[in-house]
């Protein structure tokens, strides 16, 4: 992957997917940024790059707050000079899984102030600093959800939906400036969200399973590798794209 020496953001990268893609950045020799609204997991994967002889700074941010996104932009450029990768990861899911008529308030102002506020802050911070520079590459990671509908879980849905949206709408008007914008829409990956899912009811697994060609959930790693393939100089060519990461679900 042609990334090496490029300056990365990566948000929810304290587990799951947002760390299988700080730490597959950083394999390639991007110097990688780990934010997380938890700094303990930020530190520990920065830790683990620097470990490897990789570079690496752990920032704590909640996405959903628009003055610490500003500050760990500003932080990274301040350190590094530039920002050449924002990867908009950090996401949540809702607290119980509920029909929309019995949705709860506070499940969707959570899920939406994360999921599609964030995305939107971390979006256009970027872009102001990436207009200065010349160049920029942006990845969203929004979802299977973001395709096809989703039972019982709205906010998840509409956010996912709307990173969708955003990025094609945002590709579009930066095109020609030299900066790229694209999403990656992972199906059943293993992660914190999918735990949640599963402990919903015990035969979950199992029906889960049964929607999925592959008969197994996707591995963090391997939508890392499409994050990081869509970041770097080898995809020049590709923006306002989906990638569907799935194992065949969406068929």
């Amino acid at each position: 992957m042609q990334v090496k020496n490029k300056v990365v953001i990566v948000t929810g990268a304290g587990s799951g997917i947002g760390r299988a893609t700080a730490l597959h950045f950083a394999h390639f020799g991007a110097k990688v940024i780990v934010s997380d609204i938890n700094l303990e997991k930020a530190q520990k994967v920065s830790e683990e790059i620097v470990t490897n002889f990789g570079e690496s700074l752990p920032i704590r941010a909640n996405v959903a707050k628009y003055e610490e996104v500003e500050n760990l932009i500003q932080h990274a450029v301040t350190a590094y000079g530039q920002l050449d990768v924002m990867v908009n990861n950090a996401g949540i899911g809702p607290k119980k899984l509920l029909k929309t008529a019995e949705y709860t308030l506070e499940d969707w102002d959570s899920v939406i102030a994360v999921n599609q506020t964030g995305v939107f802050y971390c979006m256009k911070l970027a872009l102001q600093q990436m207009m200065k520079q010349g160049f920029g590459n942006i990845v969203n990671v929004a979802s299977l959800a973001g395709l096809k509908a989703s039972l019982n879980n709205l906010s998840y849905s509409a956010s996912k939906f709307a990173v969708v949206g955003m990025t094609k709408s945002a590709a579009l008007e930066y095109a020609k400036t030299g900066i790229r914008i694209n999403a990656v829409c992972p199906g059943y990956t293993e992660s914190n969200l999918l735990s949640q899912l599963l402990s919903a009811r015990p035969d979950m697994d199992d029906l889960l399973k049964a929607v999925i060609p592959m008969k197994r959930y996707g591995d963090a790693k391997e939508v890392a590798d499409a994050i990081v393939w869509l970041a770097s100089d080898q995809t020049k060519f590709i923006t306002g794209q989906t990638i569907t990461i799935d194992g065949g679900t969406s068929l």
